[in-house]
């Protein structure tokens, strides 16, 4: 399946009175990718955005990322090495816009970076500066915080141990994640193949802002920053969302 097409009239090889015949609306599938901690019903579809995409008349695609929601959910790190293989496992024949958020949106970036004719257009929430410069750090703070070592200060990291522990999850499985082996840091030479166009939404109380160097370094690139807004806030956020469906023209009519 194509980029959009817009209904019309096309010459009848047939022939009828006029000549013409009119063929249906063909619309690129959307794609939606979670972040860690997260599933596809519990970021995309409870909260209504896979349903006003849906409204818009557009096909949505589900993914569940290893570990997590309908996935499976091994807890052994190195299982955890290629997580764009559910991705690319998704994907249709023809290309789709992808809308993706944190670890989601990471890994899409890489599935772009690898497969650029996949895809008609790309959104990535929640990521930025971390694309670059990976905060190691951060991960062994959260990790400390899944295990009950974490100081009582490091609110960042109990946030994310918080949301770990939420109904459904898998704490193990989703520090196996955090532990999995890890690529090399994408280069702005790697992001140069991703041609098509891409819209970066990233809150600006998240640790991954800014997101200048990565847009720069995107081809086709523009950046929504939204103010007053912090990492997990971002895919419920008012203007992710309205960003979102203007970005793929998808808004309900």
């Amino acid at each position: 399946m194509g980029p959009a097409e817009p209904s019309g009239r096309r010459p009848d090889p047939l022939g009828d009175r006029t000549g013409w015949v009119s063929l249906p609306v063909v619309s690129t599938p959307v794609l939606f990718v979670h972040g860690w901690a997260g599933s596809h019903e519990q970021t995309w579809v409870r909260p209504g955005i896979t349903a006003l995409v849906a409204d818009a008349g557009r096909q949505v695609i589900g993914v569940d990322l290893l570990g997590h929601g309908t996935a499976p959910r091994p807890h052994d790190p190195a299982e955890y090495a290629d997580l764009t293989a559910r991705v690319v496992e998704a994907l249709p024949d023809g290309p789709v816009d992808a809308v993706g958020f944190s670890l989601g949106a990471l890994t899409l970036l890489r599935t772009a970076v690898a497969h650029p004719d996949r895809f008609h257009r790309l959104v990535l929430a929640g990521i930025g500066r971390n694309v670059f410069e990976p905060d190691d750090a951060g991960t062994q703070r959260i990790l400390a915080a899944l295990e009950g070592d974490a100081p009582a200060e490091d609110t960042v990291a109990h946030a994310f141990a918080h949301y770990a522990q939420g109904p459904g999850n898998d704490p193990e499985a989703l520090a196996a994640v955090m532990r999995r082996p890890r690529p090399a840091p994408l280069t702005a030479a790697d992001l140069a193949h991703v041609d098509c166009p891409v819209l970066v939404v990233v809150g600006d109380r998240d640790p991954v802002h800014p997101a200048d160097e990565l847009v720069a370094a995107l081809p086709r690139a523009s950046l929504r920053v939204l103010p007053g807004v912090d990492h997990f806030a971002t895919p419920e956020s008012f203007g992710f969302i309205d960003a979102m469906l203007e970005f793929l023209d998808a808004v309900p009519s």
